[in-house]
This record gives structure tokens, sequence and C-alpha cells, in this order.
């Protein structure tokens, strides 16, 4: 048998760390010197351009540590009818992904407060966010470098949902 007699709903939850037990977390992995990257996004609707830049972010050091927007945050910038896929759903599907190291989330509308917690050696960002990105002063100050990933062209999620309207 491949995987152990454990159900997916208590399977996934090994790769999870709540925000209260991030700089725990982090501390630890620092300690045993292992190198952090960090990204972030709402990742609602994964698709292969999501697993394209997870992949790429994974390649930057030992640990990678996903964070999520929570719905309520998503809604903030996004609006009242994202996210298609609540946070619990998305938090799986991440978890469920072999180059995840660790799933978090913030409520935040931008994730510098948590990135002030982690204070990665890398942060990773795709291309429309360039390496002016809000969180660029964050990672630099505490000594951390930016990672931009170039986006797959047409793999995007309002790409995705344009697509998907216009089959309705």
């Amino acid at each position: 048998m491949l995987f152990p007699l454990t159900s997916w709903s208590e399977a996934y939850k090994k790769k999870v760390v709540p925000p209260t037990g991030l700089a725990e977390k982090v501390s630890f992995l620092k300690q045993q010197k292992q190198k952090i990257v960090t990204l972030n996004g709402s990742f609602d609707l994964m698709h292969a351009g999501h697993l394209h830049v997870i992949y790429e972010a994974s390649r930057q050091a030992d640990v990678l540590i996903v964070a999520l927007n929570t719905d309520r945050s998503i809604q903030m910038y996004k609006g009242p009818k994202r996210p298609i896929v609540p946070l619990e759903y998305r938090i799986q599907m991440m978890a469920a992904l072999e180059f995840v190291n660790f799933v978090t989330w913030f409520d935040e509308t931008d994730p510098r407060q948590l990135l002030e917690v982690i204070q990665p050696q890398v942060h990773v960002n795709g291309s429309e966010y360039g390496a002016d990105c809000i969180e660029a002063v964050t990672v630099k100050k505490n000594g951390g470098t930016l990672h931009i990933v170039q986006l797959i062209p047409g793999l995007s999620t309002s790409a995705l949902m344009k697509k998907i309207q216009s089959e309705g």
C-alpha cells in the first residue's frame, strides 16, 4: 500500500500551520538551517498557471510556505462574489501538492504582516506584480530577496472565469 490508512480529512492537516503557530514553526525550521521561501495569494480556482508559479517557488529554497488569503480578505479586494472556492478547500488543494511543505493563511488584504513573522529568505511573486510589489520592502528589510516568475500567457483565473461564463 502506497499511502497510510489515514483519511484525507486528517492527512492534509499535517501541512497546515495556523497563523498562531507560524512563528514557532518558522523558528524551528531556521534552527534546522532550512532556507524558507514564501508565496501568497488567493489561489481561487486552482489552474495550471498556479501550479507553474508554485513549482517555481518550491525550487528556490528548502521549505515552501504558501499563505492563502482568507475568504474575507478576498472579498475585500475582489468583491462579495469571491472566492469561488472556500478557504477550507483551497487549503486542502494546496496541501495536496507534493512541492508545498506548509500552508497557512492571512486575513489582511496583503501579506506584509505575515511576512514580518516568517522573514523568508526568498519571497516569490508572479510577474504581474513585479519587483516593486508591496511585499518587496518587508522582505528586503529582513534580509530576503524576491524571485519573480514569468506567467504563462492565457493561464489566469480571470481568463478561466470568462471562458466558463461564455459557455453558460
